[in-house]
């Protein structure tokens, strides 16, 4: 309430994060999201879902948003990924309000198994709704976008 005294826990917190940035390293925490984006992008993709930003290069690495397919309830999709899954996605704000979801992948959250757990997730929530979505399309690609980056990473450090 008192303007001049911070909240502690939250310069603990960020002592923390900058603590674990520094264990992982600055480069490799940005390739490591840069990873995870582009597996998840190849995954949505490959489930018939379109992204808001078309040109690769406008696209920020720690948030995709992607639109809504015309058939899908926004409120109830998300829903039911928490309800059944534990997962929160974001909503559109402003005029992309029930347009987009906006997939988040930062820090701990930009992981390997946070992205398969999600499009395995998003795709069942689709079908649920009456999506087409052909089974195991969208893990399948980002499986591939990680083996292919992995081999790519392992061939560029030798």
């Amino acid at each position: 309430m008192y303007h001049h005294t911070p909240p502690i826990s939250l310069i603990y917190a960020l002592r923390e994060a900058m603590r674990l940035t520094m264990e992982e390293g600055l480069e490799n925490r940005w390739a490591r999201h840069r990873l995870n984006q582009q597996a998840l992008i190849a995954g949505v993709e490959a489930m018939g879902l379109e992204l808001l930003v078309k040109k690769p290069k406008e696209r920020l690495v720690t948030v995709t948003p992607v639109m809504i397919p015309a058939a899908v309830d926004d409120l109830k999709f998300r829903n039911q990924l928490l309800d059944e899954f534990n997962i929160e996605i974001a909503g559109g704000i402003g005029p992309l309000k029930a347009k987009i979801w906006r997939l988040g992948l930062m820090g701990y959250c930009a992981q390997k198994a946070n992205v398969l757990l999600l499009l395995a997730a998003m795709e069942k929530v689709l079908v649920d709704q009456g999506a087409r979505v052909a089974p195991g399309a969208g893990v399948a690609a980002a499986i591939g976008n990680y083996a292919g980056s992995e081999t790519a990473l392992a061939v560029s450090q030798t």
